[in-house]
C-alpha cells in the first residue's frame, strides 16, 4: 500500500499568520500588492519587477510620465477617428421609409464609410488599434497599483487629453470606447 504524502502548502496556500502565503519568495523586496487606495512612494512597483519607486522624486517623475501617456492615449483615439474620416474610399447611402401615424412618410438616410481590407489605410488603422489597446491596458495596470498619486495622474491625463483633443471630434457618444 502506497501512502500519498499531502503537501500542506498545496491544500492551504494561505496558512501564514498575517494572511500571507508561506511559500512566497521573500528574496526580493517585500512589496505587497495593495488592495485599497493609498498615498505612498516607497516600494511602489510600477508595471515591471525592476521598476520600483522609492523616493518622492521618482514618484513625481513616474506621475509625469503616466500623465503624458494618458494625454497621448486620448490624442491617439481622436487621431484614429480623423484618419478614418480622411481615408474613406467610398460612401454608401442607404434609405428606409419611416411611416408616421398621421399618414406621412419620412425617408431616413444613412451614410456609411467603407474601406478595403488590404488597403494601406486599413493596415495603419489596425496597427494604431493594437497600440491603443496596449496603452489602455498599461494605463489600467497603472491604476490597479491603487497608488493614489498614479491613479490621479491617469485620471488627470485622460481629462487633459480629452480637453485638448476632443473638440475636433464630431461624434458626441463613442460606442467603441475601450477601457474607461
Amino acid at each position: 500500500m502506497i501512502k500519498a504524502q499531502l503537501d500542506l502548502n498545496t491544500l492551504y496556500p494561505f496558512r501564514g499568520t498575517q494572511g500571507t502565503p508561506d511559500n512566497v519568495d521573500h528574496s526580493r523586496s517585500s512589496t505587497m500588492m495593495h488592495m485599497t487606495f493609498y498615498l505612498g512612494y516607497k516600494n511602489v512597483e510600477l508595471l515591471f519587477a525592476g521598476l520600483v519607486i522609492n523616493t518622492p522624486g521618482e514618484m513625481v517623475a513616474a506621475c509625469f510620465v503616466v500623465f503624458l501617456i494618458a494625454v497621448l492615449y486620448e490624442g491617439l483615439k481622436i487621431g484614429r477617428e480623423i484618419l478614418l474620416r480622411r481615408n474613406c474610399i467610398s460612401m454608401q447611402y442607404s434609405s428606409r421609409p419611416i411611416h408616421k401615424h398621421d399618414g406621412n412618410v419620412l425617408l431616413e438616410t444613412h451614410r456609411a464609410a467603407c474601406q478595403q481590407m488590404l488597403s494601406r489605410p486599413h493596415l495603419l488603422q489596425t496597427v494604431l488599434h493594437v497600440v491603443q489597446v496596449v496603452i489602455s491596458y498599461f494605463l489600467m495596470l497603472v491604476f490597479m497599483t491603487y497608488n493614489g498619486y498614479l491613479c490621479m495622474a491617469v485620471a488627470a491625463g485622460a481629462g487633459v487629453g480629452y480637453f485638448l483633443f476632443s473638440w475636433k471630434r464630431p461624434v458626441v457618444v463613442d460606442i467603441n470606447e475601450h477601457c474607461h
